[in-house]
């Protein structure tokens, strides 16, 4: 089924057409309907339909208004435009915005229908070009010869000489000049069971359950959005997929910035054209290509967080670890996994994982010194984790931790290893505890900017972010998981509870109030209080007069 927005204010019209149309039978859903072209606006970022089918006259925001919203915003939206004979005018506007389609009123639902059937056969040949297999196995082959893909994974895995650097790259072909450098991690979320997939008459790749397959879609996509762009490189290392990209001149702002805008528009074409979802792992910044593998190792952090955050999204490292000094990466795995665990897993993943660093141990014959030895490099690690954390040593580990030989306290080797539990999982506690109060406390923050400024009718999330100095992707994601709200519906609220006070306390008309509480229009600023209370601004000031 293609998602379909109808936009007409006339309610009988809206009526009308959804009532004539069976349209499961031609392939659509109507899952939502706007009487004015500012609410179609916000379902349509909500929702990312297939098809939007508006009326060119509407209040607030008219039909070429939200067409052309829609263009820059979600370019792979198909727009229908209904127009009279009055409006041809209109009409050749709507030609420049490369409107799909357009239908002459009065319209039968059988045109409709035909119009309809042709824009859904675009969809679908441009999806089938997208899943074409043939297509997919043949540009793997010819764009990533293995030579090239070696490098670009050992660039990601280990710490490659300036000089090698520089002269793969001019052997290969592949550009790495630039001021700044990072690296992202794009990985596919998997599928849990048959009832995931949407029902269709297509066997689409997401039903292929061929993982190297879909993981070739997701790189022709990220490739052509790369290019389009002209910025970032994408290859496939392991079992996912990594983006480098470098810039020159500007700053580290700039460089993050424009990192992560391509990085959404990946994800967002790899849902709608795949029916699949990518988490993506945003890393740390660096100054030259031969520190991209401490980006990558950053870029790795940053996706175990889909575990808190959720998947489906964006994640930058420095959205979710706020760090005073950067840790050297660690080269041994079993570093890596005790690390990720206390930051982000449960305590039985960590008892496993102890266990088996112990285990591997046991069936060694080891002096006294190596087995002190062994348990430093473990400590030092939960020490590391602990002062990026911020966290109270003494609170965590006990006033043992400051003397050394105090680590021959321990009778045997399962005491050790208790202990070692233990003190990871008050760190575990701590950091967990941390995080919410965090997400608290930026929340707040957010809140009390938004409070103080709801009168600017600029106000927006890009503002609230700009002066909280986060990503408006992780900043949408913890406001909506602290409030329930979104950001419009929260200022929304805050603006019609402050109308509401000045409707109570002062002889402000209903358009002078619109204006003192950020609303550059007065009409829509009625309408929405209507919407909110069921009566006009004015009938709820007789009402609380009255009262």
């Amino acid at each position: 089924m293609y998602k379909l927005i109808l936009a007409e204010d006339e309610e009988d019209v809206r009526e009308g057409i959804i009532g004539q149309i069976d349209w499961e039978r031609y392939g659509f859903e109507v899952v939502e309907q706007a009487e004015n072209g500012k609410e179609a606006a916000e379902l349509v970022d909500r929702l990312l339909p297939d098809v939007v089918v508006t009326d060119i006259q509407m209040p607030f925001m008219n039909g070429l208004q939200l067409a052309e919203y829609i263009r820059s915003r979600h370019p792979g939206t198909k727009i229908i435009i209904l127009t009279g004979y009055d409006e041809f005018e209109y009409a050749q506007r709507a030609i420049k915005l490369q409107i799909d389609e357009y239908i002459l009123k009065p319209f039968s639902s059988r045109e409709l229908i035909e119009v309809l059937l042709k824009v859904k056969a675009v969809i679908e040949s441009e999806i089938a070009e997208k899943e074409n297999i043939h297509v997919l196995s043949e540009h793997y082959r010819k764009s990533l010869p293995i030579l090239r893909e070696q490098f670009l994974s050992s660039l990601v895995s280990r710490r490659l000489r300036p000089e090698e650097i520089a002269a793969k790259s001019r052997e290969y072909g592949i550009p790495l000049s630039g001021d700044w450098f990072q690296s992202s991690v794009i990985s596919l979320d998997y599928i849990r069971g048959p009832g995931a997939a949407e029902a269709d008459h297509r066997v689409s790749l997401r039903d292929t359950g061929d993982r190297n397959l879909q993981l070739f879609a997701v790189l022709n996509i990220a490739e052509e959005i790369c290019l389009k762009h002209g910025f970032g490189r994408v290859f496939i290392h392991r079992d996912d997929l990594v983006m480098l990209s470098s810039l020159a001149g500007k700053d580290e702002s700039e460089m993050t910035g424009r990192t992560l805008e391509v990085l959404e528009e990946i994800r967002q074409n790899v849902q709608r054209f795949l029916k699949l979802t990518a988490t993506i792992g945003a890393g740390t910044v660096c100054r030259t290509p031969e520190l991209l593998f401490r980006s990558f190792a950053d870029a790795l952090q940053a996706l175990d967080y889909r575990l808190i955050l959720g998947n489906n999204r964006v994640i930058w490292i420095e959205d979710v670890e706020s760090r005073t000094s950067r840790l050297p990466v660690y080269d041994e795995l079993t570093e890596q996994s005790l690390i990720r665990t206390v930051k982000l897993g449960t305590v039985q993943e960590l008892t496993e994982i102890i266990n088996e660093l112990f285990g591997t141990l046991d069936g060694s014959q080891v002096t006294a010194s190596e087995y002190r030895i062994f348990l430093l490099e473990i400590l030092t690690s939960i020490l590391r984790v602990a002062k990026e954390s911020g966290s109270e040593t003494n609170e965590l580990f006990g006033p043992g931790i400051a003397s050394l030989p105090d680590m021959n306290k321990f009778n045997n080797m399962e005491d050790a290893k208790q202990w070692i539990i233990d003190i990871c999982t008050r760190l575990m506690n701590h950091i967990a505890q941390e995080r919410q109060s965090s997400y608290k406390q930026l929340v707040e923050q957010a809140k009390h900017f938004i409070k103080s400024h709801y009168d600017d009718s600029d106000i927006s999330i890009g503002r609230v972010c700009q002066h909280l100095h986060i990503s408006t992707g992780y900043f949408s994601s913890i406001f909506k998981k602290e409030t329930k709200l979104t950001f419009v519906s929260y200022l929304l609220q805050i603006r019609l509870e402050a109308a509401k006070e000045l409707l109570r306390t002062t002889e402000l008309k209903a358009f002078e109030i619109a204006d003192k509480i950020g609303f550059t229009d007065p009409n829509y600023f009625s309408f929405c209080f209507r919407k909110k209370y069921g009566q006009s601004p004015k009938e709820y000031k007789n009402g609380a007069r009255g009262g």
